[in-house]
């Protein structure tokens, strides 16, 4: 591996970082999702909304603070406030939420991108290598020109595995947050429709 860069040439080391902080996210996106999976609790959730229901809004936020479930957190925020503004902050959690959820997928959006251009850069300084030499040596030593083709050919190869290694991981993280932003759109919905008729309730 450490030949393998030797061979790349300077820019095989931004593509290393590259590839060292995909790696990172990945792994932390899939600790991440998997530990939001284990949290989700549908039941819970419906028994906090029974409780907005009828009014009882003490009794939803003692239930809901028994899980760590990212929707009940939302409902939860907002029912802690004043109830002119409970619909704003549950939209401030919403959107807090969301954020939590995009870490570092700028990141591997801007690699997807970066990695297959630095490539092409090592390409280009590797071909500018190898004309160089064979300015100096002539067509009688083709051997001179090898190592920066070598290279133009290994910075390549690295970006475009970098790229592909990441779009994978990239879209399951897309998907995973399109979905979850689907959930807390019920979920704020929901609640808008019982904590209105909690008021109601609380009125008649």
């Amino acid at each position: 591996m450490l030949n393998l860069i030797l061979k790349g040439g300077p820019v095989m080391y931004p593509l290393l970082v590259c590839s060292l902080i995909s790696l990172t996210i990945t792994i932390e996106r899939v600790i991440f999702w998997s530990t939001e999976s284990r949290r989700m609790d549908r039941k819970l959730l419906d028994e906090v909304f029974v409780e907005i229901e009828k009014g009882f809004y003490d009794k939803a936020i003692a239930l809901g603070n028994k899980s760590k479930d990212y929707m009940i957190k939302i409902v939860c925020y907002a029912l802690t406030h004043h109830k002119s503004s409970r619909i704003n902050m549950l939209e401030m959690a919403a959107e807090d939420e969301i954020d939590r959820m995009k870490r570092g997928m700028a990141i591997m959006d801007t690699i997807i991108t970066m990695a297959p251009l630095l490539g092409i850069l090592g390409t280009v300084t590797g071909i500018i290598v190898s004309f160089d030499f064979l300015g100096k040596a002539g067509v009688e030593d083709p051997k001179a020109v090898t190592g920066g083709i070598a290279q133009a050919l290994i910075t390549t190869a690295t970006g475009l595995s970098i790229a592909l290694a990441t779009i994978i991981p990239y879209n399951y993280f897309v998907v995973k947050l399109e979905r979850a932003a689907r959930n807390i759109e019920k979920c704020t919905t929901s609640f808008e429709i019982y904590h209105q008729e909690g008021r109601d309730e609380d009125q008649s």
